[in-house]
């Protein structure tokens, strides 16, 4: 890995377009997300301790779980990232140049395209999968364990609940609307191998998606986006939820013009780093939750 993980979430950033995008969820979950950032101030966050010594003690087992290759940490780590990567390398060559700064909705909007829904509906479905994939390498359990995943969503929360609402939020109903669910497994189920490899998210994840070949791989995400369905479609319905409603709680926190609204989720993809940002501190959370029951 490029940086150690106490770096990684020493550098989670405190403001942004990233923080504030998630901040204009919490209408949806609210008081379930903090922006816990630190290294340090994670650990004593998690666990109550404020002893230095204790800290420091829990903070190095935490470091050598991470770098223990033979846990799943540093594949679920990789998966967060790449997906994040891969959702943003379609916009990043139009913005290339461009001087950003703050949070420019208006100043590249009129640059981005929104994706044809086929293309979307494939993204939001790997990102189901990477979430599925990432659980059970986390849980040390093996990748396919969809049952076990189906099972741990009601158990969801913090920023692993957040991570899931954005992905309904952003990749789901923005882009696709109040039936995203069952539009995106109608375009996912008529897939074929083909379109599977030519997506640039799929690309970027697809070492550690369970299956032999594309065919083998597009039939898992077919099962996981099937059986996770459901579980989206009642938290839409529970939450009252419509991309109406999150566009207008995302004015609250970043500049929209109304008359650009369907460039919200091209945006949202460039510069809306959510899964990387809170897979991040899911993996502190679940690091110093072992660290402490080991020692």
């Amino acid at each position: 890995m490029s940086k150690p993980i106490y770096q990684l979430v020493d550098e989670l950033p405190t403001g942004g377009p990233t923080v504030m995008a998630l901040r204009a969820l919490d209408f949806v979950i609210p008081g379930q997300w903090d922006n816990l950032v630190g290294f340090d101030n994670t650990i004593r966050t998690v666990t109550g301790e404020t002893d230095p010594a204790l800290v420091k003690q829990i903070g190095n087992r935490a470091v050598a779980l991470f770098n223990d290759k033979s846990e799943g940490y540093q594949r679920a780590l990789w998966l967060y990232q790449t997906v994040t990567g891969a959702s943003a390398a379609l916009g990043a060559a139009t913005l290339a140049g461009k001087a950003i700064s703050g949070v420019p909705f208006l100043g590249v909007l009129g640059n981005l395209a929104p994706k044809p829904e086929k293309a979307q509906s494939i993204d939001l479905a790997v990102k189901l999968v990477t979430e599925v994939v990432a659980f059970c390498q986390i849980n040390g359990i093996p990748g396919d364990s969809v049952g076990d995943f189906l099972a741990s969503l009601g158990d969801y929360s913090g920023e692993s609940l957040m991570r899931m609402t954005a992905l309904v939020c952003f990749d789901g109903l923005i882009p696709l609307g109040p039936t995203f669910a069952d539009k995106a497994l109608s375009f996912v189920q008529g897939s074929s191998p083909s379109d599977l490899e030519h997506n640039q998210t799929f690309k970027g994840v697809q070492e550690l998606i369970p299956g032999n070949d594309s065919s083998g791989k597009l039939g898992f995400i077919k099962e996981s986006f099937g059986s996770t369905k459901g579980w989206m479609n009642n938290f839409v319905s529970a939450k009252n939820l419509t991309p109406e409603k999150v566009i207008d709680n995302l004015e609250k926190f970043v500049e929209i013009s109304k008359d650009k609204a369907q460039y919200v989720g091209p945006f949202l993809d460039v510069f809306c780093k959510y899964y990387e940002h809170t897979g991040v501190q899911t993996l502190a959370r679940r690091l110093v939750e072992r660290a402490v029951a080991e020692i």
